[in-house]
Formats: structure tokens, C-alpha cells, sequence
């Protein structure tokens, strides 16, 4: 589903960021991806969302070469792929609901359609009745829940994670992850990159470690 192979980043301003990585990961696999501040995690997230290409090596996203993809091709990439963030990144002045389908609307699906995917999602987040609260009224963790039904709502293959127990409590923690493990179950590849050791080693996921932009585990 995601594949890495002999991949190398340079910024210009800061030398090379990740060095000669790579890995696989299989559909309905999840994993985390860890490492010391300025590791290259950010880094490899952008890689995979093609908002950066890299400068050596192969990106495959469920079997297309990101480094052969067109500029008009990565929008429609990026659809197989749900973002979740530290810190939510939702509409402040739209309502649940309207946060949830913003994917829906961009890919140009019916009303109907996008009710029905929007309010089956908020149900697997068990936000049931809270679609037409705005963002500030919740808690962070209902807030997360948000983000999370956002990015499955147009039910991508794969879901990336930047730091999503990152502003949560452990038990918050918890249920996040037991949503990923509900995503993992019906075929979804989840990678999560986190700081978390105690989280990480609570559960029985592959863990990519990267330190100084090399994979030094995995």
C-alpha cells in the first residue's frame, strides 16, 4: 500500500533529511513512525501525501510512482489518503457537519450522498446529535473525533496521523487508538506518527524509528 525504496531528501538550507529509506507497508497494516525532534517524520508524511517529492528513490502510494505522478494527478492521489492532526486543523465558524464533508463537496458528491456518508461517520466517532454544534463547543477529544470522521468520510484506503494523542489524555488516547484498530479491521492501512513511547509500547504495531533521517528500526 505505501512503499519506500531508496528514498532521499535534501532541503537546500539543511542538508539531507532522510537518508537512503526504505519500508512497506501492506494494506490493513498499521504503524508507527517515531524519532527525536527533526528526525525527518514530518517529512516522510509530506512525502507520502505528495506535497513534497523526493529527490532520490521510489514512492509508490497504493501502486502509483509518486515520483512519475503529474501535478493534475496529486489532488486525486491525495483522496486515498485521510490526514488527522495534533491540533484538529477544523473550520472554527463551520459546524461539525460541515467539517466532516468538506472532502465530499470538494469531490463534488450529491447532498444526499454527502448526508448519509456524514452522519454514518460522525456514528463510528459516536458523535451521533452533535452535527450541528461549531468546533469550540466540544472537547478536544470530541474535537479529535471530528478530524478523525473528516478524514475517513470518503472512506480512503489509507489513513495518516500527525501526533493525534498529541493535546489528549491517556484514556482519550486509548479510544483514538481503538478507532484506528476498527479502521485496521475492515482493510484501511494507518500510519501514525507519534512521541508517545508509552502508547506505542502498549500496543502490538510495527514501529518505523527514524533518527537523524535514517530507518534505524522497523
Amino acid at each position: 500500500m505505501i512503499s519506500f525504496v531508496n528514498v532521499w531528501k535534501r532541503y537546500p538550507e539543511t542538508g539531507d533529511v532522510l537518508r537512503n529509506v526504505s519500508f512497506q507497508l501492506k494494506r490493513g497494516e498499521i504503524a508507527f513512525l517515531t524519532g527525536h525532534s527533526g528526525a525527518g517524520k514530518s517529512t516522510l508524511l509530506r512525502l507520502i501525501a505528495a506535497m513534497e517529492r523526493c529527490g532520490r528513490g521510489q514512492i509508490l502510494v497504493d501502486g502509483q510512482d509518486l515520483s512519475q505522478a503529474k501535478e493534475s494527478q496529486l489532488p486525486y492521489i491525495r483522496r486515498k489518503m485521510g490526514f488527522i492532526y495534533q491540533d484538529y486543523k477544523l473550520l472554527k465558524d463551520r459546524t461539525v457537519f460541515d467539517n466532516v464533508a468538506l472532502p465530499l463537496v470538494i469531490a463534488g458528491f450529491g447532498h444526499h450522498e454527502i448526508t448519509r456518508r456524514v452522519r454514518a461517520a460522525l456514528d463510528k466517532v459516536s458523535l451521533t446529535g452533535k452535527e450541528k454544534k461549531y468546533p469550540l463547543a466540544l472537547s478536544g477529544g470530541e474535537q479529535q473525533r471530528v478530524g478523525i470522521a473528516r478524514a475517513v468520510v470518503n472512506k480512503p484506503p489509507i489513513i495518516i496521523a500527525d501526533e493525534p494523542t498529541g493535546n489528549l489524555d491517556p484514556d482519550l488516547s486509548a479510544e483514538i487508538m481503538f478507532l484506528f484498530g476498527q479502521f485496521q479491521q475492515v482493510g484501511v492501512t494507518v500510519l501514525i506518527a507519534s512521541h508517545d513511547i508509552s502508547l506505542i509500547t502498549q500496543l502490538n504495531h510495527r514501529v518505523l524509528k527514524l533518527d537523524h533521517g535514517q530507518l534505524v528500526s522497523s
